[in-house]
């Protein structure tokens, strides 16, 4: 019987972080939402795997229900925080699922403590090199797509450069971005209003402080390396039409020792939203 239940998980510096687990009994696939600075966006998701495997969702700290805090925004706090979600529940290892932002955390767990981590699912990641491999492509990509409706780009841009902005259009304008990921453009609009509900509100200093840490640590020869010694069975799945170009993601599956890929042409960077049953198998082969 698929069930589920809220709990919350206390670091160990304290900070309270929202969590649920659902579905059967057994070893749980531990979810980690994008970002960074969003939160757990997985319930079609978690729908779509309970049979599958059980599924334990969280949000980071500081975002979405978990416990507002001044941080540290670092990878080194978040990944002691994904270890508390471990203890929490009791599990000695544990499959990971990240998306976007969550796949590099996932990634940064299963190098720090590989032994804790049975099989790794990245999804829509950019790969471990710098920033130049990817950034100036998508934000091309991202005007581009967007610009396929001026006025939905123009009301974007409107609000992008208002000095400040209520919360209602903190979201509106999330939800014009985030319109720009599906590559269904009849869709888009809906689907990206369904991200956004329940609305949390971007936690904009754990965004900032993730992303330039990404700048100044990513792209290393000793991150190659380290790639190269991870010995546990990894899933990289694309979306073809995600607006992050997927060649950045290559210098990954080059390094990684057991990895398969598997990319979806007509998806974009939310693969199990427009491929759902082959997401779906994609996931439960490595599992």
């Amino acid at each position: 019987m698929t069930r589920a239940v809220g709990d919350r998980v206390e670091t160990d510096d304290g900070v309270r972080l929202w969590a649920e687990r659902s579905g059967p009994d057994g070893t749980p696939l531990v979810l980690c939402h994008g970002g960074p600075g969003l939160w757990d966006m997985f319930g079609d998701l978690t729908g779509l795997l309970t049979d599958v495997a059980p599924v334990v969702r969280w949000d980071q700290r500081g975002c979405g229900r978990s416990q507002r805090c001044a941080g540290p925004w670092t990878s080194e706090r978040f990944v002691a925080d994904l270890d508390s979600v471990r203890r929490h529940f009791g599990l000695d290892r544990m499959a990971l699922l990240g998306h976007s932002w969550g796949a590099q955390l996932a990634l940064s767990y299963a190098l720090a403590r590989p032994e804790r981590v049975s099989a790794l699912v990245y999804v829509a990641g950019t790969g471990i090199g710098p920033d130049a491999d990817w950034h100036p492509a998508y934000r091309r990509n991202f005007l581009a797509r967007l610009g396929e409706d001026p006025e939905r780009l123009a009301r974007w841009r409107e609000l992008t450069d208002r000095p400040r902005r209520t919360e209602a259009e903190d979201r509106e304008r999330a939800v014009l971005q985030w319109s720009a990921e599906f590559a269904d453009r009849e869709r888009a609009l809906a689907l990206a209003e369904r991200m956004a509900d329940p609305w949390f509100g971007v936690n904009s200093a754990c965004n900032t402080g993730l992303n330039e840490e990404r700048k100044r640590t990513w792209g290393t020869s000793g991150l190659d390396a380290a790639c190269r010694r991870l010995d546990l069975p990894v899933v990289i799945v694309d979306g073809g039409r995600d607006i992050r170009p997927r060649t950045a993601v290559d210098s990954l599956e080059r390094a990684l020792p057991r990895v398969s890929r598997t990319t979806f042409p007509d998806a974009g960077h939310l693969p199990w939203v427009e491929e759902a049953q082959g997401f779906r198998r994609a996931v439960a082969a490595v599992l």
